[in-house]
């Protein structure tokens, strides 16, 4: 991005769920940013009349889109385009903002890589997760804790499966199913606690006994980008993922991810044991209506369990604070290639472990009757 004064011009691309309802509202209302266009090839109606009403014109492809037009464009399409847009973005020297999971495969990694390398344009990927103040003040007492040796991660939602016989229940289109969502998510909170540390152990298990049913959809996503037809796609993706990884110095991770559950409510818990002691965080990620009052965070030292303070914040208010630090990370040249290197690691991480549970299920005998 260059350096001429004023907002940062912006645009977002697909304007399907969290393209109309999380990045475009958000944009029109921050200070540092001018959205200034909307891409979309057949965007829903209230979609176009929302981008119509705050004076936002609706292009039907990236092409339309150059470097003296935008300064850097939010993408925000369905998972398989994903590299695909913001490669293409990255060719004609426009920055992108990729929400997770950046890329489906070590080689569409490359390719934003090589477009990123060879061009003016920065990567930088999504990192709702990080940027929440309760995991954030996580972050702070895990440093307290001595050496880590196991941090336990889970997001269970008790109804939370999006589109159901849409595009995000099919492995071709989405990559995965709660692994890919919601546990690339998780992965990308052990970053800043553990480093970029490798795994030598990696396996998992997943199951799909609630993806198929009517009930168990997300109630927060009912227009989503592609709502089910008759004749909609077999659901070929899991709604659970079991996994333990291992790095080799022994810290150990586990780590659940859950569309749907029997819980009564969705919960995000983020437990961190050091030599020291252990931080607890129990709250609840993303925009789901279901949800804990409030964030809880505890740290546990020689039987003693410290209640510490949290900062409250509305629901989504880590996507505001992205938005927040986004042109600095825009400006700052150690940007480049970072979010790339971790998208590299993190894809190759969700294959091996995807790997692992095809492995056990071919290996699992059939049950006697």
């Amino acid at each position: 991005m260059d350096d001429r004064p004023g907002p940062v011009r912006a645009a977002v691309i697909g304007l399907g769920w969290a393209g109309s309802a999380i990045w475009l509202p958000r944009l029109r209302r921050h200070p540092a940013f001018d959205l200034v266009a909307a891409v979309d090839p057949a965007p829903r109606p209230d979609a176009a009349a929302a981008a119509a009403s705050a004076g936002v014109p609706v292009l039907a492809t990236v092409e339309e889109l150059n470097r003296e037009r935008v300064d850097f464009a939010v993408v925000a399409v369905p998972n398989h385009l994903h590299s695909e847009v913001a490669t293409r973005l990255l060719r004609r020297d426009v920055s992108v903002f990729v929400e997770k999971p950046v890329c489906l495969s070590a080689a569409e990694a490359d390719r934003l890589t090589e477009a990123e390398s060879n061009g003016q344009g920065v990567l930088v990927a999504g990192s709702a997760a990080r940027c929440r103040a309760d995991v954030r003040r996580l972050y702070e007492l895990a440093g307290t804790v001595g050496p880590i040796r196991h941090i336990d991660l889970a997001w269970v939602r008790a109804r939370g499966v999006p589109d159901g016989g849409g595009w995000f229940t099919q492995r071709r289109l989405a990559g995965g199913g709660a692994l890919m969502d919601l546990g690339w998510h998780l992965l990308d909170i052990v970053g800043p606690i553990l480093g970029e540390v490798e795994f030598e152990q990696a396996v998992a298990t997943t199951s799909d006994d609630f993806v198929h049913a009517s009930d168990a959809a997300a109630a927060w996503r009912h227009h989503e980008d592609a709502p089910p037809s008759a004749d909609a796609a077999p659901i070929d993706v899991e709604d659970t993922v079991r996994s333990f990884l291992v790095t080799p110095a022994g810290t150990a991770v586990s780590l659940r991810a859950s569309w749907a559950s029997h819980e009564p409510c969705d919960v995000t818990s983020i437990r961190v044991e050091g030599s020291a002691g252990t931080v607890h965080l129990r709250c609840t990620f993303g925009f789901s209506p279901n949800r804990l009052p409030s964030p809880v965070l505890t740290l546990l030292r020689d039987g003693e369990v410290v209640v510490a303070e949290v900062p409250p914040e509305p629901v989504g208010s880590e996507y505001d604070r992205q938005l927040d630090e986004l042109p600095a990370l825009l400006a700052e040249p150690a940007t480049r290639g970072r979010s790339v290197t971790e998208a590299h690691r993190t894809i190759a991480l969700i294959s091996r472990l995807y790997e692992s549970a095809r492995t056990r299920r071919t290996a699992t005998p059939a049950r006697r009757g």
